[in-house]
């Protein structure tokens, strides 16, 4: 093959690492919202409208966090694997900065009740991730185990 050849190879990295990304939004994407709506209803109806207001925004707060993690790895697929890993790593630390300064701006806010949104956002985040967790073993992703 000489360099005047288009021939463009294949990142065997980046199919392994969308065929995660696709399984682990499937999931999540499957368990999350049914959650977050069965806390709106129940907020809603234990703290009324300061109540769905909270969940609603915790639930959107923590999607959003969950889907940018995915959006993520999508991103990244292509990458060198090592790079790929810093950018997760860097992500998730812009990720918990960003989640921080919404929850010290919202911290104020008297029409939303606090509870409902702490709690709406760790069921729906832990929910997301055991969902990932669970996809991603489930996928079935070639591995070499050094003798």
């Amino acid at each position: 093959m000489s360099e005047t050849e288009p021939h463009e190879q294949e990142n065997p990295h980046a199919k392994v690492v969308l065929q995660a990304a696709r399984a682990m939004t499937k999931a999540s994407l499957l368990i999350t919202p049914p959650a977050v709506l069965v806390c709106i209803a129940l907020f809603s109806i234990l703290n009324g409208l300061p109540g769905f207001l909270g969940s609603l925004v915790g639930g959107v707060l923590a999607l959003l966090a969950s889907l940018s993690t995915l959006g993520l790895m999508r991103f990244s697929a292509g990458q060198d694997p090592m790079f790929v890993m810093v950018i997760a790593l860097g992500g998730y630390v812009v990720k918990i900065v960003l989640l921080f300064g919404a929850l010290t701006l919202l911290k104020g806010v008297t029409a939303l009740h606090p509870m409902s949104l702490g709690i709406t956002m760790i069921v729906a985040i832990m929910l997301a991730a055991a969902a990932e967790f669970a996809a991603f073993r489930k996928t079935k992703i070639p591995t070499i185990i050094p003798s």
